[in-house]
């Protein structure tokens, strides 16, 4: 093949064909090599790490005391009246309040909505069916990008606004609640 064979050739593939580029790059689905995997959409998971452990107590102790007298007396070269009223009221009382609880657990949540600040709108439950008892973990809140680790996960101690909830239905719950009479009289100080 000659060169003006060869120029004809290529001038006919340019000017024929029409020559078209798509580009690779899709502004909506890209992801860089060398980004980590953390969230970005509606609907992607995101892991919890739930680690809540709580105390608190409270006391009080109050003291009062009151005393008050009133004496009367005449002495009349004959006659003697003496008379006297003596009050007192004394009142001590105390209380202590005290309570503990921790929850340990891991589970997967969901992306509900993106803030405009970017902080991510998070909710996701878990239950777990051991026994005849059933263990349900609710876990909503707000995370912020920088909180979510490389490997996708989130402490509960980085959750804002967090609302966790752990809850159990059955045969150990049952026996842990008092009686429906019990209740009722503990309505009445009973």
């Amino acid at each position: 093949m000659n060169n003006r064979n060869l120029l004809a050739l290529l001038a006919s593939i340019v000017i024929g064909a029409g020559a078209h580029a798509d580009s690779l790059y899709k502004p909506g689905s890209f992801h860089a090599l060398t980004s980590d995997v953390r969230i970005r959409h509606i609907g992607d998971l995101i892991t919890v790490m739930v680690y809540e452990n709580s105390s608190a107590s409270s006391s009080a102790n109050t003291t009062a005391a009151r005393n008050a007298s009133v004496g009367l007396g005449v002495n009349a070269q004959r006659h003697s009246y003496a008379g006297s009223i003596t009050t007192a009221n004394q009142t001590d009382g105390g209380g202590r309040t005290a309570r503990e609880g921790q929850v340990l657990a891991q589970l997967t949540v969901g992306v509900r909505e993106i803030m405009p600040n970017g902080d991510l709108v998070i909710v996701g439950e878990q239950m777990v069916d051991i026994n005849n008892e059933r263990q349900r973990i609710t876990v909503e809140g707000r995370v912020r990008p920088q909180d979510i680790s490389e490997t996708n996960v989130v402490m509960s101690t980085r959750i804002a606004d967090a609302r966790i909830s752990y809850a159990g239905q059955g045969d150990m719950a049952d026996r842990q609640r008092p009686a429906w009479w019990q209740r009722f009289l503990s309505l009445f100080g009973v």
